[in-house]
């Protein structure tokens, strides 16, 4: 009985684990007003716009967990990519894309 009821217990920490959510999954508001939907894909976390001008464009894909993520940004603007960072703070999204390490923005979004 013991014996089962810790394997209930190991099972079930798994599966709460498994299940928890990476913070930079949902949706988030970019500095313009658009709308930006960050979801799994292969492995990684996709962001494409959702709203505004530039809907349906990619904005980035990015590895990492728990609020620490890197990757490329992608200015749905012009659609150049650059080498990014992202951290997720509660419900603000902090991003910094570089071109040649040296010329660097950064922009903060909030949670939609």
């Amino acid at each position: 009985m013991r014996r089962f009821l810790l394997s209930a217990a190991l099972l079930a920490f798994a599966s709460s684990s498994a299940s928890a959510e990476e913070p930079i999954l949902g949706k988030w508001r970019a500095p313009g007003g658009g709308i930006v939907e960050v979801t799994n894909c292969g492995g990684a976390y996709c962001a494409t716009v959702v709203s505004g001008r530039h809907k349906g464009k990619t904005a980035g894909r990015m590895n990492g967990s728990e609020g620490t993520y890197e990757g490329t940004v992608t200015d749905p603007r012009d659609d150049r990519s650059y080498s990014g960072r992202a951290a997720v703070d509660g419900d603000v999204l902090k991003l910094k894309g570089c071109a040649l390490k040296v010329l660097c923005k950064t922009q903060t979004w909030t949670r939609a």
